[in-house]
This record gives structure tokens, C-alpha cells and sequence, in this order.
């Protein structure tokens, strides 16, 4: 597999130094940047010297790192110790915390989700529910990001979660112990004879996720293949690339995935689907694949992927649009750095960067008066210092990422339920069907 860590990076001095006395505009590169770091040597020690108040050294030098990293792009930035672990936790799909998937709608937390064996199920938490409060402090005006924040915390320590239930009147205080949670990227169902797989993030456990999903799936109609597959990618913000080319390898038994184009030689790769023992009973199974304003990176990845080889109907709203590949760089002490170190392409050549994938079949969501205009995704587009394609066009309107909790009232599952159901394959695939790459 492709390693995306670079094991080591030159120091700004290290690369002012690198310059030769061969090339006049090199040599004044080189005088440039040494002037630059004199300036900020200047700065740095006037600040020490001769503010008000005495400053936090530490705080003034990862404010400088941070200033670096936002002079690039909107994905790169520097990670505190604290960031750092909470990312990689999210990435590994272990965290400490109770068993809740939530989302916030407008001002109200709600609960969607409550893993198995975990303490919310134990508490009695519900999905459905709404939480007000977290330790006793509203909820109200905080970010959906904080208030999972707030939730999770180390393992063994307590939070009190206060809830609102449909069907009662009094609020709910429930005090929970935060334990270790093993997450599932990969939520699956049958409706009727179509299997339905919901991949909610690309954390390390996504392919193997993925496979175990279609295991059971035969497992449960006694080795029966399904009538078709739907993957379910929207509001799926990405992951590790690596769980993207297993997810479409799935799917795929031969051809490119994703195709990483960098400055730096060993960001280059062209990242292939393989054979294995799953294709021949996936084979000639209808796929669609929805997605949404909210599918981001990895999830464009894979819908490319499956788009371009013809091996599946891509349905629902254009996707977000993020065509940049992001490497984690671990700094001392205990801090991390990440940087945008390639474009990906789908195999087709494609660039969605600030444009995302466009759908086969374009279905759009009933949106609730309540929440008219508020389902709009902008995309990447409308990020400042978004990394640009000379002479690609951009997107420039919103996408919804709205998605029915009632799967009765969700168009786009119904629409692809109904595709599968009611069609032949030949006409569930794109006219231009044969395998890229």
C-alpha cells in the first residue's frame, strides 16, 4: 500500500541554504528569505522585550506556524498536541466518549445513533432524543463540533448529558461514564431484496467495514445475492485515501482508483483495484451510489471512481468538491502539521477540485420549510486561498446535503430503491460503461 507519511521534511533554514551561487535569482531568493528570518527574529524578541504584558512564548510561535500554514490553503494547518490525538482518535475509529452519533439542527442536538454495548444504550439514551445540555451547559449557539467535544473526554471521567424526549414532559439528567468507543464506519439494512450500506466516515476500519457489510448481508439471505446494492456516501466528510481505494475496490476488479499528482516525486501514484475473492459473486450486481453537498474528498473519490468505470449510477446532488490530498506530518513535542501535498484525479483525468462530481441522475431532496435554504452546502469554492485548476471551471451555487431522518420521506433512497427495482442492468449504467484505466 501506498504510504502518504513523508519521513522527513527540510527546515526553513536547512532550505535557504540549499540555494546555489550558479543562479543570480536563486541567490536572491536566498538573500530574501535569510532577510525574512532576521525579521522575524526582530519581531519575535520585541514582542518578548516590550509588551504590555508578559506573552506566552510558546503561544507566539505556534501563532507564527499557524500564520504559515493559512498562507497556503484551507486544509493545511498546524495541530496542537490535543488536536493531533483528537484527529488521529476520529481517524482510527477508537475514541473515548459514550456511544452517540448526533447532528445538530439549528439550536438542537440530536441523537441519531446509539452503538451497541456502549454507555448511552446502557443509560437508556434513545435515538431521537434531544440533548439541551452538556455538564450543565447549554447547548444552544455552540457548534455541532464542540458540543461533541464536550461529550466525548478521557476514559472513566463522567459527563451529564440533559435530555428532551418526545412523550414527556420532564427533562432527563443522565450521567454517563466515557469509555472506549469502537465505531462502525458502515451502516447496512435491507429494503426488500436491495441491500442498503451507509458509509459515514473513511476511518481505518471503512474497507474492512465495507466487506464484513456485504458479508452479512449473503449471510442473512443464505448465500443469495441481493438484487442490488446501494453505498450511501452523503454527509460522508472523507478519511484516509487508502480506505477510499478499498471501498471501490470492492466494487472494482481491475483499474485505476484515484490517480495523485504533487510537487514532491513520491506524492505521485496512480492507486489500482485489485482481484479478490468477493468480485465474482459482486459481479453484475447494480450499484448506485447517492451523494450529496456534504460527500467531501474521500467520498469524491470513490463515486468518481465507480462513475468513471461505469460500474455504478451516481444519484442525488453535487458533492462538495475537495480534490486535495492532505499528509500528516508528525512535529515535536507531540504536535502535528497538515499539508496539502497532491491534487487526485478520478481515472478518467478528472479534476473536481472546486467543482465536485456532478450525478448521473440529478434528484433533489423535499427540504422542509423550517430548514429552506438552511440544507445549502457552498463546496469548496467558496473556501478563501482554495488551491485552484488552471483553466477548470469552478462551481459557484451551494449543494443540498439535506437527508431525511424517515426513510419514507427520503427521495433519493426511494428514487434508487425504485432504479434498482424496476429497471434491467444494461440500463443502470452510464452508455460509456467500459472500464478506465
Amino acid at each position: 500500500m501506498f504510504d502518504f507519511r513523508i519521513v522527513a521534511l527540510a527546515s526553513m533554514f536547512a532550505l535557504s541554504s540549499s540555494f546555489t551561487v550558479g543562479n543570480d535569482d536563486r541567490v536572491d531568493e536566498k538573500f530574501q528569505v535569510e532577510a525574512g528570518l532576521t525579521l522575524f527574529g526582530e519581531v519575535f524578541d520585541q514582542i518578548r522585550q516590550s509588551y504590555v504584558d508578559a506573552p506566552d512564548e510558546r503561544d507566539l510561535v505556534r501563532a507564527a506556524i499557524q500564520g504559515m500554514m493559512n498562507s497556503l490553503d484551507p486544509h493545511s494547518t498546524y495541530l496542537t498536541q490535543e488536536a493531533y490525538i483528537t484527529m488521529s482518535q476520529g481517524l482510527s475509529g477508537e475514541y473515548g466518549g459514550v456511544g452517540l452519533q448526533t447532528e445538530m439542527t439549528g439550536s438542537r442536538l440530536s441523537v441519531t445513533a446509539v452503538f451497541a454495548g456502549s454507555p448511552a444504550v446502557e443509560s437508556g439514551i434513545r435515538a431521537g432524543d434531544e440533548i439541551i445540555a452538556i455538564d450543565g451547559i447549554t447547548v444552544e449557539g455552540v457548534s455541532h463540533e464542540d458540543a461533541v467535544k464536550r461529550i466525548r473526554g478521557p476514559i472513566g471521567s463522567s459527563v451529564t448529558v440533559s435530555i428532551l424526549r418526545k412523550g414527556t414532559l420532564d427533562t432527563l439528567e443522565l450521567t454517563l461514564e466515557r469509555r472506549t468507543i469502537a465505531t462502525s464506519a458502515v451502516q447496512w439494512l435491507m429494503e426488500g431484496d436491495v441491500a442498503v450500506l451507509r458509509v459515514t466516515s473513511f476511518s481505518a476500519q471503512a474497507g474492512s467495514d465495507v466487506g464484513e457489510a456485504i458479508d452479512a448481508v449473503y449471510s442473512q439471505r443464505a448465500g443469495a445475492a441481493p438484487k442490488g446494492i446501494i453505498l450511501d456516501l452523503r454527509n460522508n466528510p472523507g478519511g484516509l485515501v487508502e480506505q477510499a481505494v478499498m471501498v471501490a475496490d470492492t466494487f472494482m476488479s481491475r483499474g485505476a482508483v484515484v490517480l495523485m499528482r504533487g510537487r514532491v516525486p513520491d506524492a505521485n501514484a496512480r492507486l489500482d483495484a485489485w482481484p479478490d475473492p468477493r468480485d465474482a459473486k459482486l459481479a453484475g450486481i447494480p450499484l448506485v451510489v447517492l451523494i450529496n453537498g456534504a460527500s467531501a474528498s474521500a467520498s469524491e473519490i470513490v463515486a468518481g471512481a465507480l462513475q468513471d468505470h461505469g460500474r455504478a449510477t451516481v444519484v442525488g446532488t453535487r458533492s462538495y468538491g475537495k480534490g486535495s490530498i492532505q499528509t500528516i506530518l508528525p512535529l515535536g513535542p507531540g504536535g502535528a502539521m497538515r499539508l496539502t501535498t497532491a491534487r487526485y484525479y478520478t481515472p478518467s483525468n478528472r479534476s473536481i477540485q472546486a467543482l465536485g462530481i456532478e450525478p448521473d441522475v440529478v434528484v433533489r431532496q423535499v427540504v422542509p420549510p423550517e430548514l429552506s435554504g438552511r440544507d445549502m452546502v457552498p463546496g469548496e469554492w467558496s473556501l478563501s486561498g482554495h488551491i485552484t485548476i488552471p483553466g477548470q471551471p469552478e462551481s459557484s451555487s451551494g449543494s443540498s446535503a439535506y437527508v431525511p431522518a424517515d426513510k419514507e420521506d427520503d427521495t433519493q433512497l426511494q428514487y434508487a430503491l425504485r432504479l434498482i427495482g424496476g429497471h434491467e442492468r444494461s440500463t443502470l449504467f452510464p452508455p460509456n460503461s467500459s472500464a478506465v484505466g
